[in-house]
């Protein structure tokens, strides 16, 4: 009689139903749930090639009994040929769910050529000893094919995460070891509303969106590539003021006719994902902007073929048909960059947060380290070492994925 009085306690399952995907299968198992007015507290689904996997935690209705809705779900299954589970959850272990919903979340994104069982194993023990726990597995890139040229293929995975790091500096240091060893970028980012709302793009152009210097490609025609080259590494690996370098290098194009410039600009080698990321920006409506320490003369040609929105480089010197040797106005270097980016925000009514920046040298690094989500892209050691994220293993395009795009979203080249 006493027990009678009290209080019914709560009912609580887990379904789980695994099996060949079949057309109507969730609307058929929801049907009954409503028949029985049950409260679905959650559920997943995720479809791997046909197999299905399909999990629904509802509440039982007090004045119901488990028995008669579970008979059907069984019933239901085994007519469509799936396989059914149900688990009892208690009230307790529920709360403890529902008080998780506070935890920090990110997103952890694997790029690679060919993903393997030892890049996942690798980067979620990692995410494991940290205390993190994963909440779903999403493939971005299309299915990675068996036979014929893989040199160009993405295999691009993206991971929920719950949870609080217990030393995220390590963590970090640890998935850039991983990526150095194995051949897989790891992107680790805060899960927040500015990560799915990027709004500007800023790139870096020699070496970026050209698979080339172009200052060393007019050195070479005016006789003077080893000097340049030098002078150019220097200054990209950091040893050399930019500003100071730059100088010298334009002295040594004295006297080059212009129209080398034309046929330069005219064959420059766009780098691998280029068209496609830029396709696909200026479809969704993305700002973009080129911000370079080379040359607004070759600047202006890709945005001409890419549909860049902003140019910012230097302007050289030119009377009579020939290079003189100088440059006309302010030298766009490392801070200068960094300066137009602050700017192009403020003029598109963006925060920094909304905004990405990629490149590739030493003088990249002001700018990559202002912005929201900053990359190096095929950089160099130390660039990688201070930026935020790396992208080394496939083309510009994998920019994308950071943003959460799949590949049925992104434009064909």
């Amino acid at each position: 009689m006493k027990q009678s009085m009290q209080q019914k306690k709560r009912e609580i399952i887990l379904l789980n139903i695994s099996g060949e995907d079949k057309a109507g299968l969730t609307s058929s198992l929801t049907q009954i749930l409503s028949q029985y007015n049950v409260q679905i507290l959650d559920i997943g689904q995720a479809t791997i090639h046909d197999d299905l996997a399909l999990g629904i935690l509802f509440e039982v209705p007090e004045e119901s009994e488990s028995s008669p809705i579970l008979k059907d779900l069984l019933f239901k299954s085994y007519e469509m040929g799936v396989n059914v589970k149900f688990t009892p959850i208690s009230e307790e272990r529920y709360n403890g769910w529902v008080n998780h919903q506070g935890k920090d979340r990110y997103i952890l994104t694997l790029l690679a050529r060919k993903l393997t069982a030892e890049h996942l194993a690798r980067t979620t023990s990692i995410i494991a000893e940290q205390g993190l726990n994963i909440d779903l597995i999403t493939r971005l890139s299309g299915r990675t094919p068996l036979d014929g040229d893989t040199s160009k293929t993405k295999a691009v995975v993206e991971l929920s995460i719950r949870g609080t790091p217990k030393d995220i500096d390590k963590m970090k240091s640890e998935f850039v070891k991983i990526s150095g060893e194995t051949g897989v970028d790891v992107a680790f980012q805060v899960d927040n509303i500015f990560r799915r709302n990027r709004r500007l793009i800023c790139f870096d152009m020699d070496s970026t969106l050209i698979q080339t210097e172009v200052i060393d490609e007019l050195a070479e025609r005016a006789g003077v590539g080893d000097q340049v080259r030098a002078i150019t590494e220097d200054a990209m690996q950091g040893k050399l003021d930019f500003k100071e370098s730059f100088i010298k290098r334009v002295s040594l194009l004295k006297g080059l006719d212009e129209s080398v410039m034309k046929e330069i600009a005219e064959n420059l080698p766009l780098t691998e994902g280029a068209e496609r990321l830029m396709k696909t920006l200026n479809r969704y409506g993305y700002r973009t902007a080129i911000l370079s320490g080379g040359f607004t003369y070759f600047g202006n040609h890709l945005k001409s073929k890419l549909g860049v929105d902003y140019v910012f480089a230097n302007d050289l010197e030119i009377k009579d048909g020939k290079l003189t040797g100088k440059h006309l106005g302010d030298i766009v270097d490392g801070q200068k960059k960094a300066e137009l980016l602050k700017l192009l925000a403020f003029k598109e009514d963006l925060r920094l947060d909304q905004v990405i920046a990629v490149g590739d040298g030493s003088n990249d690094l002001p700018m990559i380290q202002l912005a929201g989500l900053g990359i190096a892209f095929h950089a160099k050691p130390k660039v990688k070492e201070k930026a935020k994220h790396a992208l080394s293993t496939i083309g510009l395009d994998g920019i994308l994925y950071l943003l959460g795009f799949r590949d049925r979203e992104m434009m064909v080249d």
